[in-house]
């Protein structure tokens, strides 16, 4: 059964990570990628909440954790694209936005954890 919840998790996250990419095209900020880098601090405060709030208690982990953890945060971010979107920076010789994208993608997400950490 836990397949078919992660199944279904990351097809529920694969569509809000679609819908980001179509949304911030419209946009194109300053050339970084928006989409990729709220996908994956979206995905990181899902994941923080759901393992600060729902982590100890034995029956998230064995019936929810693959659905949200595994399944809906591995959909919605991707390491991938933000590595193929930041190698395309690098290749047009954006550097500043290059290095921009690989900070606060990392900053951001790190800081995500260290709040919900906390309790």
């Amino acid at each position: 059964m836990n397949w078919l919840y992660v199944f279904i998790g990351g097809g529920i996250g694969s569509v809000l990570r679609f819908a980001f990419s179509v949304l911030f095209a419209r946009w194109q900020l300053a050339g970084l990628a928006w989409a990729t880098l709220c996908a994956n601090v979206l995905a990181c405060v899902v994941f923080a909440l759901a393992w600060v709030y729902f982590g100890e208690k034995e029956n998230f982990m064995t019936a929810y954790r693959p659905f949200i953890l595994t399944g809906f945060c591995g959909g919605l971010s991707t390491f991938s694209t933000f590595s193929f979107e930041t190698f395309e920076l690098f290749k047009r010789g954006d550097y500043s936005f290059a290095v921009l994208t690989i900070l606060l993608n990392l900053i951001l997400c790190l800081f995500v954890f260290a709040i919900f950490a906390r309790r």
